[in-house]
Formats: structure tokens, sequence, C-alpha cells
């Protein structure tokens, strides 16, 4: 079973999003929304495949993940942003190709939230497999790696950072990350540098599976999540306690040195030898 986690706060496409993953699951799915200060109008729709966490004061969305995952029935967890469109069987591909030590991303396009498409560009930005952390630990889009033809049919395959919208991993692998930690990341930024770098640093592995995809609305316009400028001030704090071997996590096997070396060269930081 996968319990999909929603963590939302004044989502216009809640509801689609909730319909996609319903409509697209070809497996037994749940899916959690974190409903962070607000309620939605027009109300979600009943479902018994949809559970609602109803926060009346807004806490943030490490804190409602962590809301969902305590009540969580499926052995696999996804979390997605509330502005997400979904491939066709998305759920089984995902949990098939999942080791217990691995988190998986999907392929990411852009969504057209009017027509609720892939988004039609003109340029080729998309689709994003590949995106790198840079020497201030801000993921990245990867270029010259999308536009590999050589990657082109490796449809498993390593990546050093994601986005953050969606990420999909085994529950038992989620407590051994101790994600998601408000005390040190803040409560909303940084949220895959905690969950990639907590996984390569600490002996795991983070994937793109090429074989499923999702769709993302990447506008400003509209978005319920902000962050006050001493909540990054404290998650970029703790981010950059990663580059000194030993600072970060009781759990890091590896130094950030590791990392860039695996994943030489990488933009932007010198040669790791």
């Amino acid at each position: 079973m996968l319990s999909v986690i929603l963590p939302a706060r004044n989502e216009p496409y809640l509801q689609k999003t909730i319909n996609s993953l319903l409509e697209n699951a070809t497996g037994e799915i749940e899916v959690i929304a974190v409903l962070d200060g607000y309620w939605p109008d027009p109300p979600i729709d009943d479902d018994k495949r949809v559970v609602l966490i109803h926060r009346s004061e807004a806490r943030g969305m490490r804190a409602g993940i962590n809301s969902a995952v305590a009540i969580a029935r499926g052995e696999f967890l996804m979390k997605a942003d509330a502005h997400c469109l979904f491939g066709p069987g998305f759920d089984e591909i995902l949990s098939g190709d999942c080791k217990e030590n691995q988190v998986m991303v999907p392929r990411r396009y852009a969504l057209d939230v009017e027509k609720w498409q892939i988004e039609e560009r003109k340029d080729n930005k998309y689709p994003i497999d590949y995106m790198y952390l840079d020497n201030t630990l801000h993921g990245v889009v990867w270029t010259e790696k999308n536009h590999d033809p050589a990657l082109k049919d490796k449809l498993i395959d390593d990546v050093m950072s994601n986005q953050g919208s969606v990420w999909f991993m085994p529950k038992t692998l989620f407590h051994k990350l101790d994600l998601m930690d408000e005390e040190h990341w803040g409560t909303f930024w940084n949220e895959f540098q905690e969950v990639g770098i907590k996984a390569w640093l600490g002996g795991y592995e983070v994937k793109v599976n090429k074989k499923t995809w999702y769709a993302h609305w990447h506008k400003t316009e509209g978005r319920g999540y902000s962050l006050p400028s001493e909540q990054q001030k404290i998650g970029q704090a703790w981010t950059n306690k990663w580059m000194e071997f030993g600072k970060a996590w009781d759990k890091q096997i590896h130094p950030i040195e590791w990392l860039v070396k695996k994943f030489a060269p990488v933009p932007t930081w010198p040669e790791v030898k």
C-alpha cells in the first residue's frame, strides 16, 4: 500500500491533485491531505481513500508531513505538492522499483493548471531528470545531464539532488533518515536538501525513475507556503553544517566531498581528488 502525503495551505488545486492520484493509481492507495490552517472551499470530495488532517492554526510543511506519516498505513510513502498531475500507474511503477535503501523521484514536467495537462513549451527544459547541488548546497537543474543522449535509455539512475515537489521511499527509510527535522531545518525550505543529503551521506541512495512522471505547477502566484526570513536563516545555517564532516547529523558516514566526488565533475565545485 502507498500512502501519499499532501501538505496544503490555501491550495486552489488540491482537489484536482487528489483526483489525479486516485485516477492514476493502479494499486492500493491512501491520500492524506494536511489542511494547514484553512478549509478548502468548496470542500474536498468524500472518498474512503482520502484522509484529511485539519490544523486550526498553520504549523508549517514539515510538521504537516510528520503528522501524516504518524497515521500512514502504507508500506511506502510519497510526499507530493498539492498542485501536481501524475502519470498512469505511478504508484506500482515506483513501489516495484524502489529498494529498501532508496529514495526515488519520478521524471518531472511543468504543469499547465488551466488545461490541467503537461505544459506545452517551446524550450527544451523539460523533462527534468537530473539536478545537482551547487557549492552553496542549493539544488540546480543539471541541463547537460538532462540532454545527454548517453543517459536517455538509463531508466533508473543516480541523482545528486531534486526539487522536493515529489519524493517516494519506504516508510522505514523515512524514520531511518529522521525526517522531517523542524528544529534544525525550520518549518519549510531546503526540503530535498534534508532528504537527499541525509540519504547519500547516511549510506543510502537517491534515484530518478524515468518510467513514470509527474507535472508540477511552477508559478508563484496563489501558492500557500511561504517562508519568513528568519526561517530561511535557520534552514540555511543547518544546511551549511554539511560542509563540515560529522557536524550535521549523528548518522552521517560520508563527508560532502564524497558526494561531490561521486558525481564529479559537478558545476560550481572544484575538482575533488
